[in-house]
């Protein structure tokens, strides 16, 4: 399956991605700007991503702690999720997401 990261200048990175990764696994393995310091334990929102409208009603719902961590994070829109909590499976293929103006990358990748 498919997954597509917009950076922050526009320009579009297509990755490979496996049913069952998270889209933060993906990410930082395709070195995507997405910290995850918490090592998706939900603790923090540096893995925080906007997914595009179109693709946004094909998540499952956030769960109110996901919500309460976005709450911290910067940029926050209406379909913003953690990177951490969207487990891919073959009905998100093509799931396309964008990197808020925000993020740095703090691992120095």
């Amino acid at each position: 399956m498919k997954v597509r990261f917009i950076a922050t200048d526009g320009s579009v990175r297509e990755a490979e991605a496996t049913p069952g990764e998270t889209l933060l696994d993906v990410g930082q393995r395709e070195g995507q700007p997405l910290e995850g310091t918490c090592e998706g334990q939900m603790a923090c929102a540096t893995c925080h991503v906007i997914v595009e409208p179109d693709d946004f009603d094909r998540l499952p719902p956030a769960s109110d702690d996901e919500e309460d961590m976005l709450d911290l994070a910067y940029a926050v829109t209406r379909t913003s999720r953690l990177s951490c909590q969207i487990v891919l499976s073959d009905a998100l293929d093509g799931l396309t997401v964008r990197l808020p103006t925000g993020s740095r990358n703090m691992q120095g990748r």
